[in-house]
């Protein structure tokens, strides 16, 4: 049993011809013999000297032969299977399945005023609680809802987020890359039964620092799989053309997938798109813009469709918009689709609202409803003897029959028909009578209602709890011992 997702079934967009997508190919792998790429990081210099790269040990820069690097893409399986902490939650990442997962926000809003504050544990909870019964929801991102909590010291936030995550959720995560974090987040999901996977993205340009290079070393090692993710702002940290910021980051992510599969051969991979482009009025990321879109429908093209490795798709999560209105819903929406038609296998999208600024759980319940739209058109239409009802339109026949109370429409209808949770459906009439609620306020009476009903599915035992909160006290002993606390 795992988790559902959506079995696509649709055909996917493809932006890119036969040649162009060739010449992005061999542009990254050009990149990677002349120019090369920064590791910050003794043993993978040593591990990628020893392979047959070329290394530069006073520049910490390698250069990589095009065959150890077409090697290693082909190393990579195309699907990975993934257990939350029933089989229920259990998830296979890959194949023609998409799955969703929450985007973060370093602090939450105020719904009346839309100013900013930085969220408590409590609220981190309880945000928590509503991804999980988010029924589109299949795993999570590290640092998510929340990546600044109040009273909480920085270094301490990724184990304390994943603390929140391994006990209110129950569904596959990641773990984070910043100053030994995964050591602490990989024990806690030990302790609940669940896998987890590694953060490893790229500094661009074209660098990998130790952080994120010793959380995919760990995560290897144990056979668990490894994101390996790309996040220039075109313009700024990568060319301010698509294709030329397609070609740096596939050069990144390809010797980071180099390097993962040279520590364990056959790992499982998911590549991750999470670029934007600059305001180049502001110099800010320009979130929810169209060319973000194109680089991702170009993103799926070359990774699914030339390298059979699944993607994950971040850069449709947030918006520039600054609240949830019309600019945020069709930033969001349009980015999502185009992710979902291009065959992304996991996009992250719940609850993100301003760029990676803020977050909120009543964003992530009306994302639910975009989400499961995405996920119905995915499936695509079901052709066959049943669905094509030449029985039922024979026996209806012309005016006055209608296929109302007829056994095929009471059989087939939820199946076709996309059921949303919070948006108005209403007649007018009925609208009115029901107090003219928009989504918003749907989702805001669904997430006190979701709160009130919420239970651990499956419940944590004490003995589990207590271990939770003795790593996370470890791992504040831990940063104490480096005076970093």
């Amino acid at each position: 049993m795992t988790a559902e997702g959506f079995l696509r079934r649709a055909k996917t967009l493809e932006i890119l011809s036969e040649p162009e997508v060739e010449a992005i190919h061999r542009g990254a792998l050009d990149v990677l013999a002349d120019t090369g790429v920064r590791f910050e990081s003794k043993r993978a210099l040593r591990l990628l000297k020893k392979s047959g790269c070329r290394v530069d040990e006073e520049l910490n820069r390698v250069r990589m032969p095009a065959g150890l690097v077409e090697e290693c893409l082909n190393q990579c399986p195309s699907s990975f299977r993934m257990k939350g902490r029933s089989p229920k939650t259990d998830v296979n990442i890959g194949g023609n399945t998409l799955y969703f997962c929450p985007f973060p926000g370093m602090r939450t809003i105020d719904l009346d005023t839309w100013e900013q504050r930085v969220p408590t544990v409590e609220d981190n909870h309880q945000a928590v609680k509503i991804l999980d019964k988010l029924e589109t929801i299949s795993l999570s991102a590290s640092y998510t809802p929340y990546c600044e909590l109040k009273d909480v010291p920085g270094v301490m936030l990724l184990p304390t987020s994943a603390w929140s995550r391994m006990k209110y959720f129950s569904k596959p995560s990641r773990v984070g890359s910043s100053m030994d974090s995964h050591i602490w987040e990989m024990q806690m999901a030990e302790v609940v039964g669940m896998d987890v996977f590694a953060a490893m993205e790229a500094a661009p340009p074209l660098t990998w620092y130790g952080d994120a290079i010793d959380c995919a070393w760990a995560c290897a090692e144990k056979g668990l799989p490894v994101e390996v993710g790309c996040g220039a702002v075109m313009g700024g940290t990568g060319p301010a053309t698509i294709a030329g910021t397609l070609v740096q980051s596939m050069a990144e992510m390809m010797s980071g997938i180099v390097l993962v599969q040279l520590i364990n051969p056959g790992n499982g991979i998911l590549a991750n798109s999470f670029v934007f482009a600059m305001n180049m009025v502001t110099g800010a990321p320009a979130a929810g813009g169209i060319e973000v879109s194109l680089f991702q429908v170009a993103f799926n093209q070359l990774w699914r469709g030339k390298y059979g490795i699944p993607t994950m798709i971040g850069g449709s999560g947030p918006s520039s918009s600054e609240i949830i209105d019309v600019q945020l819903g069709f930033e969001k929406g349009i980015g999502a689709s185009l992710a979902a038609v291009s065959g992304a296998s996991v996009i992250n999208m719940h609850g993100g609202i301003h760029v990676e600024l803020t977050y909120h759980p009543v964003q992530s319940i009306i994302d639910n409803e975009i989400a499961g739209m995405l996920g119905r058109y995915v499936e695509g239409i079901l052709v066959d003897h049943d669905t094509l009802a030449l029985d039922v339109i024979r026996e209806v026949g012309p005016i006055p029959g209608n296929f109302l109370r007829s056994k095929h429409t009471i059989n087939w209808w939820k199946k076709e028909h996309h059921m949303p949770k919070v948006s108005d459906r209403a007649s007018y009439h009925e609208w009115i009578r029901s107090g003219k609620k928009s989504i918003f306020e749907n989702a805001k009476a669904k997430m006190d209602t979701m709160l009130a009903e919420y239970e651990q599915d499956p419940p944590l035992s004490d003995q589990q709890n207590e271990d939770l909160d003795r790593i996370l006290e470890e791992a504040r002993n831990y940063y104490k011992s480096k005076d970093l606390l």
